[in-house]
């Protein structure tokens, strides 16, 4: 997508309900509410919400002639999301998509009518979200973020990427039910690859600086930095501290990698995003969510920055660089 595109794409999107009125004559416009968790200024949320708009376009909707699309961003404020996710409910939509955990939650709590496409959500079950991934019910339906075996690989990684190191702090977000399934899976290998780990909680944004220096004052340490709408709000300063520290980390998106990261690993989110929007013209053309089946992710992401890698002293086995999908000099 061109920058002309995207911003045009943008556009489109900001535009208020009363666009409606320079619809085609005869032609209904549906309303499509959208809840992200990241702040407006964020350029991965923008991106993924251009995924989306994209999406809609490639399925046959045109932003301000039979469709349009009301965007409210939170950045990882709870207070905002349970309020945007009562504005976007009380303007009665067709449907709604919705941005993880924090984002789907306070929707199904305002409205069990109004259809809803949830995207990264862990474990839409046990939120109880949905009834089952395949048959989820009620008026929600989407896409998980992650299979939370898949998660020991970013040990693994960690180990290859950097051998020294023997011990491992999981940052994560005690509050998602995420958090504890994420080191489950980590610790599970962590003995077979002689690394110590432990968990390290993060609540708010205070809680990041110390957390990460109380890591780095073990010798051999690294890190692993799961998902969580705050670690992502406040991604650029995680990657800034990791390297202060000279701490090798792995990360759960991509997008981190490209900020100055070590490593990343992790689904491709902008494709979900696309997804969705299958998901969401379905619903609209009256498919009904109950129906439509909670889908994995299918497509994961290995990038490498070796200019980080550089800056630790670290050599990237080749073996690594031939898997990585990405490679940023």
């Amino acid at each position: 997508m061109t920058r002309r595109q995207f911003i045009t794409l943008l556009g489109g999107a900001a535009a208020a309900w009363p666009l409606a009125a320079r619809a085609q004559q005869g032609e209904r416009v549906r309303r499509i509410g959208v809840l992200h968790n990241r702040a407006a200024d964020d350029a991965l949320g923008q991106a993924r919400h251009g995924a989306f708009l994209q999406g809609l376009r490639q399925a046959g909707w045109t932003i301000g002639r039979n469709i349009q699309a009301e965007a409210r961003w939170a950045g990882a404020d709870d207070d905002r999301i349970r309020t945007y996710a009562a504005e976007l409910v009380a303007l009665a939509p067709d449907i709604i998509l919705a941005t993880g955990n924090d984002g789907a939650a306070p929707l199904l709590q305002a409205t069990r009518s109004v259809p809803i496409v949830f995207v990264i959500v862990p474990n839409p079950v046990g939120a109880g979200f949905v009834d089952s991934l395949a048959r989820p019910g009620g008026n929600a339906t989407g896409f998980t973020s992650f299979e939370y075996g898949l998660s020991a690989k970013w040990l693994e990684l960690l180990k290859e990427v950097a051998p020294r190191v023997t011990r491992a702090g999981v940052l994560r977000d005690p509050a998602l039910a995420s958090g504890p399934a994420y080191f489950a899976a980590v610790q599970s290998v962590a003995p077979s690859l002689g690394v110590d780990v432990s968990p390290v909680n993060v609540r708010d944004a205070s809680e990041i600086e110390p957390a990460i220096a109380a890591v780095a004052r073990s010798a051999n340490s690294g890190l692993i930095v799961t998902g969580s709408a705050l670690v992502a709000v406040h991604r650029h300063r995680i990657i800034a501290l990791a390297a202060r520290h000279k701490l090798p980390a792995v990360y759960a998106e991509r997008s981190y990698a490209n900020d100055g990261g070590l490593i990343s690993y992790g689904p491709d989110f902008l494709d979900q995003y696309r997804r969705a929007a299958g998901y969401v013209d379905r619903i609209l053309k009256g498919e009904k969510p109950a129906g439509l089946p909670v889908q994995a992710p299918t497509k994961y992401d290995l990038v490498l920055n070796l200019k980080t890698a550089k800056a630790l002293g670290l050599t990237v086995p080749d073996s690594l660089l031939a898997r990585a999908d990405e490679v940023i000099e």
